[in-house]
């Protein structure tokens, strides 16, 4: 099989360097251009300095050379106008992560495999999901499946401060993050809708409240979603439910043990637990923000749309220390 020819648009930001890093290293990958205004003319390492040794690619002012595909990694509002400037890109597969078009508009697929999988596989052109989204989703997805969403969903997480971008901001520099911890967007988060849309997809009847308190962390990055709602079975009908649904899916994982953001961090895993607590369904999922929760997540889908073993590249190693 022939290399998947990728072009990067916006490669200087977390999201971008995050993918380059797992596209050098995957086997069925040729990297033809990486993208950056800011960067353009610099090697990638000047600016990823983790990769020195690793590539000698550089950020490339332009992007006319022939793809396979196309990952746009820009700020979000800045894909639309990006694709309004050029739409040659439309002929060619797009993988955006941004929130541009996780609404499914102008022809796009939402790309959460563990809900979309066979559309995924048949689409050129897919939204990559929200990181918070992902790690929610992946929580309640199994219960909208069964119709077992009845009641409101309740729900805090807490991210790591590179979910937030690359650029610094009061609420992100190191002085501010550091030993401090925030509520931000309660109850208005912009991963809400995403999270209604693919909940609707499933149990079509859905209309409760989704009530989401998200936090900013103290770390650099990981997700630790706690969600709970009522349940009417017990502790192993619900294990049994999630695990029936995740069976074929080859990164989220139902577990008995305790969970935290370590066991994920520099994986594309999403880890699940369970715990009954009177007619209280706890679930608490954990994923790291920058893999499953954005680039390793795009990585996968790139690997179903072009009919690869959706593991592959994907296979890293976790930090656990």
């Amino acid at each position: 099989m022939n290399k998947i020819r990728v072009g990067i648009i916006g490669g200087a930001g977390y999201t971008g360097g995050e993918l380059l890093r797992i596209l050098i290293n995957h086997p069925q990958v040729e990297i033809t251009y990486i993208h950056s205004k800011s960067s353009a003319g610099k090697p990638v390492y000047s600016i990823h300095q983790d990769l020195i040794g690793e590539t000698d690619l550089q950020f490339s002012h332009s992007f006319n050379q022939k793809t396979d595909v196309v990952f746009l990694c820009v700020g979000h509002g800045d894909s639309k106008v990006f694709l309004n400037e050029n739409p040659h890109f439309l002929k060619s597969k797009i993988i955006d992560l941004s929130q541009d078009f996780r609404d499914e508009s102008n022809g796009f697929v939402y790309g959460l495999p563990e809900l979309n999988k066979e559309r995924i596989k048949k689409a050129n052109l897919i939204a990559n999901p929200g990181c918070f989204a992902t790690a929610i989703q992946l929580a309640i997805l199994p219960l909208a499946k069964s119709n077992q969403l009845k009641n409101d969903i309740h729900i805090s997480a807490v991210t790591g401060s590179t979910g937030a971008g690359q650029k610094p901001t009061e609420n992100t520099h190191f002085s501010w993050r550091s030993s401090n911890i925030s509520t931000y967007k309660a109850f208005n988060h912009q991963h809400l809708k995403e999270i209604k849309q693919s909940v609707v997809q499933l149990q079509n009847d859905f209309s409760q409240k989704i009530n989401f308190i998200p936090y900013r962390g103290n770390f650099a990055r990981g997700i630790l979603a706690s969600v709970y709602t009522q349940f009417n079975g017990d502790l192993n009908d619900a294990n049994q439910l999630y695990k029936d649904y995740y069976k074929d899916q080859p990164f989220t994982h139902v577990t008995e043990m305790d969970i935290d953001v370590k066991q994920v961090m520099n994986t594309n895993k999403c880890l699940v637990q369970l715990q009954k607590h009177d007619e209280m369904l706890l679930i608490t999922t954990v994923i790291d923000n920058l893999t499953k929760g954005a680039s390793g997540q795009a990585v996968q889908n790139m690997n179903l749309m072009f009919g690869l073993n959706e593991r592959m590249g994907l296979e890293l190693k976790p930090v656990a220390f």
